[in-house]
């Protein structure tokens, strides 16, 4: 089957959207909708703001944060990532810089757009701005008051992509911008 036309009208119409819960972090609505079979339904979404996902590569090491995911009750291991709160105005190159130094102390010489993934739509709006960070240097951190248990590891790059075959790195958004980095990387040769 073809991809849809963008000039084609959506095969879903919102009838009515209300706001169900909102923090300072997210906000949660409820779509009636009307497919185009003519079955109503409803869609629940979560809009979040802009996010960033940071790869810190220092020539065969990568940079990654663990800490524990309380939707998942575990510590995990990834590539450092947030998002601005919904009030907050910056560029995508300045949310990445701020994560880079918030969770590992570090500023990057330079930072490379990658491109923008959408994290999860089938039920979350929101965008993740990949960004590669080289000539990084130690400025100190200034962690969020989430973040009190975040610990910063330093491993080669052999052993990131190890763990991520074997399942002891799951977070699809480091898998997905590790991706696109190998991919951008083949094509800079």
């Amino acid at each position: 089957m073809p991809p849809r036309d963008p000039q084609d009208p959506p095969s879903i119409t919102t009838l009515a959207s209300r706001e169900i819960y909102r923090n300072r972090w997210m906000r949660v609505r409820e779509d009636e909708i009307l497919r185009s079979n003519g079955q109503k339904g409803i869609y629940g979404v979560v809009d979040k703001s802009d996010s960033a996902i940071i790869l810190p590569v220092d020539g065969d090491r990568v940079w990654l944060v663990e800490q524990f995911r309380y939707t998942i009750q575990a510590r995990a291991l990834e590539l450092p990532q947030g998002s601005w709160e919904e009030d907050e105005d910056a560029t995508a190159e300045e949310l990445a810089r701020g994560e880079l130094q918030e969770e590992t102390g570090l500023h990057a010489a330079t930072m490379t757009y990658l491109g923008t993934l959408w994290i999860a739509y089938g039920f979350l709006r929101q965008q993740q701005h990949v960004f590669l960070a080289t000539g990084l240097s130690p400025v100190g951190t200034d962690p969020d008051a989430e973040e009190h248990d975040l610990t910063l590891h330093s491993i080669p790059i052999a052993d990131f992509e190890q763990r991520m075959l074997d399942g002891r790195i799951r977070d699809n958004c480091t898998i997905a911008a590790w991706g696109l980095y190998r991919i951008w990387k083949e094509r800079q040769q």
